[in-house]
Formats: structure tokens, sequence, C-alpha cells
């Protein structure tokens, strides 16, 4: 392959942002210093590229500051295998429940400490929950993120969320006891009940997709605004979604 030719114009600080990100990504972890270095500018620079790449989830910074790739790069990264194949697989589903319920239909994966909503599909009626597609939420506040969360380990949940990783952005962490009460309540249910958690008026349900040893790749979930949910329907809902998710592993497992 012939190298590129750069164009006449070139935005430098878009250049260097862009340059940080495919280094993170194809190398992983690396500091301020480091990247200052590579990409020839001062460490004030570098620090503020790093920062915005952080805000818009290009990257993450652990306690020890070193910065990593985010989820909008692990993302890329896993498109082409197990996100992308889920998504392409589940489209068809998602649809098919939509029809059942006659509600708004998504499918989240959780990376780290969010949830990102790979694929939505919108119910038609006037009043309902818009597509979420594209969007990243801390994985405490939305169904999805808490039905992966539901499927950590103990110990995991506390690296997730312990206070060094939160360090700069104290009032972001959860209160770890009632998200462990939470969670178990999940566990005990087989499905998480979001009721106006993460949206006011908003009420969502959603329960794991697993693969074959058991692991919970994505959740899938149903939003539906709070003046049209009625408890009494809840057994129903949560068993199309439990059948909408079997048929999506079982495309899986194909």
């Amino acid at each position: 392959m012939e190298p590129k030719n750069p164009p006449a114009y070139v935005v430098t600080s878009a250049d260097h942002a862009l340059r940080a990100a495919v280094m993170l990504q194809l190398e992983g972890g690396l500091t301020v210093s480091q990247v200052a270095e590579r990409l020839g500018v001062a460490r004030s620079t570098a620090h503020r590229l790093l920062q915005t790449l952080v805000y818009r989830d290009f990257a993450v910074q652990d306690d020890q500051r070193v910065y990593h790739p985010g989820p909008v790069l692990e993302l890329a990264t896993h498109s082409q295998s197990r996100a992308s194949r889920l998504r392409a697989m589940a489209l068809t589903h998602l649809q098919r429940l939509v029809d059942i319920v006659g509600e708004t239909a998504n499918l989240t994966i959780r990376t780290g400490d969010t949830a990102r909503f790979i694929a939505s599909v919108e119910c038609g009626q006037a009043l309902r929950v818009g597509s979420r597609e594209g969007m990243v939420f801390p994985a405490h506040r939305v169904t999805a993120g808490l039905i992966l969360l539901a499927a950590l380990e103990p110990a995991q949940l506390d690296d997730l969320y312990s206070e060094n990783r939160y360090a700069e952005r104290p009032g972001e962490r959860p209160d770890m006891s009632a998200l462990r009460a939470q969670l178990a309540r999940v566990r005990r249910a087989g499905f998480a009940l979001n009721n106006g958690l993460s949206e006011r008026g908003v009420v969502a349900i959603g329960v794991p997709i697993r693969d074959a040893d058991g692991t919970a790749l994505a959740g899938l979930s149903i939003s539906m605004p709070s003046v049209r949910y009625d408890h009494q329907r809840l057994p129903t809902l949560v068993a199309a979604l439990h059948r909408s998710a079997g048929a999506i592993e079982a495309d899986l497992g194909d």
C-alpha cells in the first residue's frame, strides 16, 4: 500500500488526537510523557489531548494515571467479531420483540463501568422511548448495565468501583452497599426492572444474553413510558424477553 499524502490543510490538534487514539488502540497503556514524546508536543498539550479522549470515551485513565483504550476504541476493536456479530444476529429478534410487546427494544454491552447501546428498535406508538443506539451511560444507571454488573464476581465489582478509580470523580461513584443489594435482587429475579433510574418517566426491563459457557455477553431490554407500564404485565414481559434472549443465544451458538 502506498503511503498516504497529507491533506492540504491539516488540523494539527485533530491530527494529534487521532494519532494518540491510534497509539492507545494498538499499544494499550500510555502515560502523558510517552504520548508527548511520541507526538513531539509539550506534556500539557498531551494531557489536554488525552483528557479530551477520555471525555469522548476514546480513552480511560486508571489510578496510576496511565491511559488505556476507552469504550469507543474497545468497541471498534471488536467490531468485526463479538459486538458486530451480536448486533447483526440480534436485530431481527429485537424487531420481533417490539412486534410482540409493542415497546422499544435495546441491546447493550458493558465496557468497564459504562454501558453502550449497540442496537435499538423503536416501537410504532406515538408516545414511545426513542432509540438509544450509540449512547453510553454509567452501567449502574441503566437496566442492561445492572444485568451485566450482576454477573460479576464480588471481587470484580469491588475492583471496578474501587475508590482509587474514582479519586478524581468521587461524585460519580455509586453507593456500593445500595448497588450490591440491587444487584443481589437482580440475580435472584433473573431480570432487572428500572423504574425512572436512568430517566424519569421511563420504565425498562432487561435480561442477560449469555454465551455457551453461561457468560453474560449483553443485556436485552425493553423501554416504555411509565404511564403505560402495568406491573401486572411484568411476568409476561419478562417471559417475552427471555424467549428473545434465548433465540439470540441459539443463533450465536450456530
